[in-house]
């Protein structure tokens, strides 16, 4: 298997957003978990702009929910610094690429800060402005309410532990409680 994997966002129904590229660390049936280390680039298509994030994350792509998962770690214990959660339609796995469409509704949570939902203003803006069908909008608000249930019950990914090593390497194993 190559490890090697390009991340793309695109924005209803098929347009780029982003993009940038990380590790595979497990592909299951179910989803992909993959590690992106400090210095990559994100390019960004809807801001015209490249990027360089210097933090590590293992990011998560189930490929039958509805939302992703980037998780900003601390190298050496693994400790959850931040999230940032997309409401997205089912992650779409391509060979060497994976790819979601993101739907504006974002869960996060900041250094020291509880759990938040952002954007609900651009979601309503985008929906109209690139006509979401009804049940696309209930589909995504459906997995906002899903996703908050997951984060408060610990469910995978939102319960697992792992360790960096310094040198950015991957080491151990994902651990479910």
């Amino acid at each position: 298997m190559n490890k090697h994997i390009k991340i793309k966002a695109l924005k209803f129904p098929d347009i780029p957003h982003y993009e940038w590229e990380g590790e595979i660390l497990e592909k299951t049936e179910h989803y992909l978990l993959v590690l992106c280390k400090p210095g990559r680039k994100l390019i960004h298509h809807s801001k015209e702009d490249i990027y360089i994030i210097n933090n590590t994350s293992i990011e998560y792509f189930p490929l039958k929910k509805w939302y992703t998962a980037a998780m900003e770690i601390e190298e050496g214990t693994g400790a959850l610094i931040s999230a940032y959660c997309n409401i997205a339609m089912p992650s779409v796995l391509n060979q060497n690429e994976i790819s979601f469409i993101d739907l504006d509704l974002d869960f996060i949570k900041r250094k020291n800060e509880d759990w938040k939902v952002v954007d609900e203003d651009e979601f309503e803006v985008n929906s109209m402005k690139f006509q979401y069908p009804e049940d696309l909008k209930n589909e995504a608000l459906k997995a906002l309410e899903k996703l908050k249930q997951d984060v408060a019950n610990s469910i995978f990914p939102f319960n697992y532990k792992i360790t960096i090593e310094k040198s950015n390497t991957f080491s151990g194993g994902i651990v479910n409680d």
